[in-house]
């Protein structure tokens, strides 16, 4: 079968290699019919991420169910499913407790696309193999486009940074400080506004996101970050920099809560203690567990309140795949559909 391998600085290449088989019977093999390119795709190709090549590649998608082993009950052939990214068991004392992206039954990071920790392969892939497939898998809603839902890492990531948030406070203003991941922090402010917040700040430098931020309804902020803004009782840092990550800190409410999903490869990063002692912010951090934010999303777009294509500013066909994850763009979906 044909697989897209990350082969070096800026390269993906298509090369033979073996179709996968069913290794156990809590196993699924699922035909992938829709990849994203996530946000930490770019920084993997450019090499400033610690992954480093070759590696099979991709690992945003929806798929479709070709074969089941015996013990899976969930799932059958001829559905189409989204599919988690983080490998992940869906029965031990953590995945039980929502804590899906650290799953004690793989090593810790365990994923399809990144090259280690396993080798699980990449989702532009002509089959891949699905373990735990009860736990790995979530049906993509009637009447969705698999298309519209092909980026369950980044949706999810944007989910974690408000959803639990405004479900507690309802109506409450939102800021992002965006920059560094190009799509999370516009997927939270979709999410934020979808929820009913009655003011989404979203503060960039790149014109398009910030057009499509307002788009959204959110209200767009031209520049770099400020030293504060606000105060909010809820920020999102998606900025990647140490500049982002001190304003959203700096802009939260006392008793508020700052959510961080830029990643931040440098050994250390500043951050205004002293501030925060102050105010009493709850800051979170951390890899997303996909498993426990996804069904969120899905149920969030299955009632017509959040449309992620929107957001999609590049579909591609399936063969372009190798030049179109290198291009520039927000969001970059494939599909052979």
């Amino acid at each position: 079968m044909r697989q897209l391998t990350f082969v070096g600085s800026g390269r993906l290449e298509w090369q033979d290699v073996p179709e996968p088989e069913l290794q156990s019977p809590g196993e699924a093999i699922v035909r992938p019919i829709a990849v994203a390119r996530c946000d930490v795709d770019l920084p993997i190709l450019s090499g400033f991420a610690p992954f480093r090549p070759p590696f099979a590649f991709g690992h945003e998608f929806v798929a479709e169910v070709l074969l089941v082993g015996e013990n899976v009950r969930e799932f059958q052939p001829g559905q189409k499913v989204v599919v988690w990214f983080q490998i992940t068991c869906g029965e031990c004392d953590r995945c039980r407790r929502g804590l899906t992206g650290s799953c004690v039954s793989v090593p810790v990071g365990a994923a399809y696309g990144f090259g280690a920790r396993g080798d699980w392969g990449g989702a532009l892939s002509d089959l891949v193999r699905v373990p735990f497939a009860d736990g790995m898998l979530a049906a993509v809603p009637d009447g969705i486009a698999p298309v519209s839902v092909a980026s369950p890492d980044n949706l999810a990531d944007g989910w974690r940074t408000v959803g639990p948030f405004l479900e507690e406070t309802p109506g409450a203003s939102v800021l992002i400080v965006a920059g560094g991941a190009l799509s999370v922090g516009l997927y939270a402010a979709a999410i934020a506004c979808a929820l009913g917040s009655r003011q989404v700040d979203y503060v960039d430098t790149d014109r398009e996101r910030l057009d499509l931020a307002k788009s959204l309804g959110a209200n767009p902020i031209e520049g770099p970050p400020p030293e504060r803004l606000g105060p909010y009782p809820i920020t999102v840092d998606t900025s990647a920099n140490s500049a982002g990550l001190a304003c959203t800190l700096k802009s939260v409410e006392p008793g508020g809560v700052c959510t961080s999903v830029g990643i931040y490869f440098a050994p250390e990063t500043p951050v205004p203690l002293l501030h925060m002692y102050r105010t009493g912010v709850t800051f979170k951090t951390g890899r997303v567990n996909a498993q426990a934010e996804t069904p969120h999303v899905l149920e969030l777009v299955k009632s017509g309140r959040l449309h992620p294509e929107r957001l999609t500013t590049k579909l591609a066909a399936w063969d372009d795949a190798a030049e179109a994850f290198v291009e520039p763009a927000v969001k970059v979906v494939v599909s052979r559909e």
